[in-house]
């Protein structure tokens, strides 16, 4: 279980749920912006057209913008093998971090164990190999 999760919803997600069992993949992505207060603002901005189910803070805060069951907007126009539209299988996480536009930055020790304690968890409730 999750503990202090914290929650700031995106509207930029598909209204029909999907099944535990569809969730096959866990994606990860930096958000590649100035500060992670633009990137939040991007993720729950309804024009952006773009979002995630988790987002990592710089100072490791794990918010929750999409429930897992819906399908979140991170993953664009993608393939992996056979698999087509990975947002239909994944769950999308964003890590804060400037990117190579904006003096990337190592990521710090509390994202990584922030990361790792969810993945792990998404890991063992979606049966994820």
């Amino acid at each position: 279980m999750l503990r202090n999760l914290r929650k700031i919803y995106s509207p930029n997600f598909e209204i029909k749920k999907r099944k535990k069992s569809e969730i096959r993949s866990i994606i990860l992505h930096y958000t590649g912006m100035k500060n992670e207060k633009l990137a939040l603002k991007k993720l729950t901005n309804f024009n952006s057209r773009v979002s995630c189910h988790y987002f990592i803070t710089y100072s490791g805060e794990i918010i929750n913008l999409v429930p897992d069951l819906y399908i979140s907007w991170h993953a664009g126009k993608s393939k992996w093998g056979k698999v087509k539209s990975l947002n239909n299988s994944s769950i999308g996480i964003e890590i804060a971090n400037k990117g190579h536009d904006y003096g990337y930055e190592k990521f710090s020790n509390n994202q990584i164990l922030s990361l790792i304690r969810l993945v792990r968890f998404l890991n063992k409730k979606y049966k994820i190999n």
